[in-house]
């Protein structure tokens, strides 16, 4: 007993040590899209689920951890580390001016670690409980923009827009099942930054005609309460024949969301003329205006999703719609350039597993994943930006075929692909997407009473 929480204790460690790090793991990528709302939304979903275009509402998994849907929580029969990484790949295309941007970014998806709760009285009256908690990022602001151009009647001038920051959601999460109902909740806190500055010089058209630099540039930082909430209900389609309290063929059905939550925010805001000296430091020649710590609210839009999946021995196959109210947002009392927009989602996962099949066949116990997603971006730049993309992915089982059982300790490697694209040939600007993810749910028997027989 006392190795297992010793055990437990170092795991615990190593999860807040990594979430210290995923606050302030920084990425160099150059999106203007990232500018609008909160930035550059994340993927909303574990690796597992990543794999099948991002189904998540009716998905159920008892080798990783479902945060989308909580109520597929009470799934989980052993407790289960699950961390996750990933690495994208962006290209932007400009047509007026035709030009080409690139970016390599790698960051940390989430940290986050669940475990049942359940009492063998609880499980007499078919009844699951199981908690999770964890840390992950909700989004990112990172581009720098540069553009020169001719001011009618005045002179030319050169403008550089820059912006970082990002959204994170440290939250905890608990499931209950009762038949064939389960029903889940998330609370926690959403925190984060959005820095913003425009810097201009005036280039001036003769030497006589003296202009300084200008930099009007607002920090803000915000944080607060969130709650989001999920349901799933199990309809069994087939039995087995020899033992009815087996479920060989089922159709799951899953709903989550969240209502529109207000997020307390301080501002620091500098008006001022600057100039750079020749290792490009810069240095404050008059400040116009500034005031720091205005205080105000950002209000976080509700959002909600549907879904079901088949599942039987072999085959996974479901369906997501998600919906955004993103209409709804405001900063500091302000609209900005976005609007509602909703995503449609289809995924299948196959397991080749037969009974009798032999542990020396590796790739038979490894589950195969793919996905396709369509829908609208959530920012609004006056086109039609349609957001879709392709996805596959892999479960790769890293402990022994032979030693592995539902109640034992093992571990299993996730991986996602995914091909996307935000715009079309009549946006002026178009992203391309390649996001690879890697993720391990290491699952051990904690919490559980050893008995002697």
């Amino acid at each position: 007993m006392h190795s297992v929480k010793l055990t437990m204790a170092k795991t615990l460690f190593v999860l807040f040590v990594a979430c210290g790090w995923q606050m302030s793991a920084t990425a160099q990528e150059n999106s203007p899209y990232s500018r609008y709302g909160l930035g550059d939304l994340r993927p909303n979903h574990n690796v597992f689920t990543r794999g099948m275009g991002g189904i998540s509402a009716a998905v159920a998994d008892n080798n990783s951890i479902n945060f989308t849907n909580p109520a597929s929580l009470t799934y989980i029969g052993n407790t289960i580390f699950d961390v996750a990484t990933e690495v994208d790949y962006r290209i932007l295309k400009s047509q007026v001016p035709a030009k080409k941007f690139t970016s390599a970014n790698t960051y940390v998806s989430y940290l986050q670690l669940a475990f049942p709760l359940t009492t063998p009285k609880m499980a007499k009256k078919n009844m699951l409980w199981a908690m999770s908690f964890g840390i992950k990022p909700v989004s990112n602001i990172n581009y720098k923009i540069e553009e020169s151009k001719r001011l009618p009647g005045i002179d030319s001038s050169h403008t550089l827009y820059e912006g970082s920051g990002g959204a994170n959601q440290a939250f905890f999460g608990t499931g209950f099942k009762y038949k064939n109902l389960r029903v889940g909740i998330n609370a926690g806190y959403m925190f984060g930054n959005k820095d913003h500055s425009t810097i201009r010089t005036i280039i001036p058209d003769s030497v006589n005609n003296f202009h300084y630099t200008s930099n009007s540039a607002t920090k803000t930082a915000y944080g607060g309460l969130f709650i989001n909430g999920g349901i799933q209900y199990d309809i069994a389609l087939a039995r087995d024949e020899k033992n009815p309290l087996i479920v060989t063929k089922n159709l799951r059905l899953g709903v989550y969301g969240s209502l529109q939550q207000k997020i307390n925010a301080k501002s620091d805001l500098v008006r001022e003329t600057i100039f750079y000296d020749q290792n490009g430091n810069i240095f404050r020649i008059d400040s116009v205006y500034q005031e720091n710590d205005v205080k105000g609210t950002i209000k976080y839009p509700a959002m909600v999703g549907i879904g079901g999946v088949y599942q039987d021995a072999n085959w996974l196959v479901g369906a997501d719609f998600e919906l955004g109210n993103w209409s709804a947002y405001r900063y500091y009392g302000q609209k900005d350039e976005v609007q509602n927009n909703w995503m449609a989602r289809l995924g299948a996962q196959y397991n080749p597993f037969k009974p009798g099949t032999s542990a020396t066949k590796y790739f038979r116990h490894v589950n195969y994943r793919a996905g396709f997603y369509y829908g609208s971006d959530y920012v609004n730049t006056n086109a039609n930006r349609p957001e879709y993309g392709f996805t596959i992915g892999t479960g790769m089982p890293l402990t022994s075929i032979r030693k592995r059982n539902p109640y034992g300790d093992y571990v299993v490697l996730n991986t996602a692909l995914e091909v996307g694209n935000r715009g079309n040939k009549q946006t002026n600007l178009r992203e391309n997407l390649v996001r690879f993810s890697i993720g391990i749910s290491m699952n051990a028997s904690w919490f559980q009473k050893r008995k002697y027989y």
